[in-house]
């Protein structure tokens, strides 16, 4: 799937917004987010702060350490929002890596709002491991987080900006996010994937081996077209917030929303639509809470990305006047596209070998297959 140009809402409806009494949200609300002290996890606490002091509602933040964790709970019905990454997003749309395996296939996920912030998602090094471009990564020990295969993906089309695969670094395995952030703290790793804004990250600045960002030149093309290749959703962009970053100190790199904001197709539209209206409305209460919240600001809203609005959603933007045909059209393309992957889940797990390993890949071809006959871009063939 090639995405279009990013389209960025560039007006919000002048009408002043209905008072935040009227939102309407359960007195008990619960997300899944990423673990304690990582940046979505931080936001969605202040968000529960914005909600509870504003609507009296009370958000519990379940962490999950990884995309699977986090999106069990959402696709059981436990939850119905995660603040969730890539993986839990995009990767559940596509039915690829862990959510190829018997038990997931691809997912009917939805966005809710997505946050873009001035904070960077993209590798981040030990000063002293000498990584200064994405070239330098060859031979260093690069985290491999068990169970996450958006981290996991992002690095291999990050690495692929320097014509490099995991065969050309040292593959070092983890459990889960925090503990990958700690494995470089503790020397056991060079570079992981992360939040600029992340707690650990601001650890690991303070630490004796200090923080760096490998520069993803925006100007060589050719190493973009083989990251987006691998990972359509990454841009090039200059952080400017979080560890070791400010206005005068950019990182040239790239990055994606995050979080996402999430649900599923099923999610009550009614539920959808206050969720949404609820961030937006009460962002001035919630946007100086925690680093990267200003990411959630209506005006920063992408519209045209690589998983579909949920319906809900789609009301509310319309009513502020900042949905138009266009992002409708994209909408709906992202929903056949889902389908497409639905249907063809459905008829070759009706079939499918009773070996794991030999289902995943099964599935791999059946998938390239009808996304084909489609007439859509595979993306990735493999994983």
């Amino acid at each position: 799937m090639k995405l279009p140009a990013i389209v960025l809402a560039t007006a919000v409806a002048c009408a002043a917004p209905a008072a935040a009494q009227s939102i309407k949200l359960p007195e008990t609300l619960t997300w899944t987010a990423y673990d304690v002290g990582s940046g979505g996890y931080n936001q969605a606490v202040a968000i529960g702060n914005a909600l509870k002091n504003k609507l009296q509602v009370n958000l519990r933040v379940l962490p999950g350490k990884n995309d699977i964790s986090r999106t069990v709970p959402l696709r059981d019905g436990k939850v119905p929002f995660s603040a969730n990454g890539v993986g839990g997003s995009y990767l559940a749309q596509e039915g690829v890596y862990e959510f190829g395996a018997r038990d997931w296939g691809p997912q009917p996920v939805r966005s809710l709002l997505l946050n873009n912030s001035d904070a960077l998602l993209t590798i981040v090094s030990a000063k002293d491991a000498g990584i200064e471009t994405a070239a330098d990564l060859k031979g260093k020990r690069v985290a491999w987080v068990v169970g996450a295969p958006s981290l996991n993906q992002n690095i291999t089309a990050l690495l692929a900006f320097a014509n490099l695969t995991w065969n050309d670094v040292k593959k070092v395995e983890f459990g889960g996010f925090g503990q990958a952030m700690d494995g470089i703290i503790n020397n056991q790793v060079d570079a992981a994937f992360s939040s600029t804004i992340s707690g650990n990250a601001y650890k690991i600045a303070s630490s004796p081996r200090g923080l760096r960002y490998p520069k993803f030149a925006h100007s060589d093309k050719e190493g973009w077209a083989r990251v987006n290749r691998i990972a359509p959703f990454f841009v090039p962009a200059f952080g400017t917030e979080g560890a070791e970053l400010s206005p005068e100190k950019k990182a040239e790199a790239a990055t994606y929303p995050y979080p996402v904001l999430m649900t599923l197709a099923s999610t009550d539209a009614d539920l959808a639509y206050n969720m949404t209206r609820a961030m937006v409305e009460l962002f001035d209460d919630y946007k100086g809470g925690a680093p990267g919240n200003n990411g959630w600001d209506i005006k920063r809203q992408i519209f045209a990305w690589a998983i579909p609005m949920h319906e809900g959603a789609i009301r509310y933007f319309k009513e502020r006047g900042v949905w138009t045909a266009e992002h409708q059209k994209h909408n709906d393309a992202l929903v056949k596209r889902q389908d497409v992957l639905a249907k063809a889940w459905a008829a070759y797990k009706a079939g499918g070998p009773a070996d794991d390993k030999e289902f995943a890949r099964g599935w791999m071809k059946a998938r390239a297959a009808a996304l084909t006959e489609a007439g859509l871009d595979v993306v990735q063939n493999e994983w």
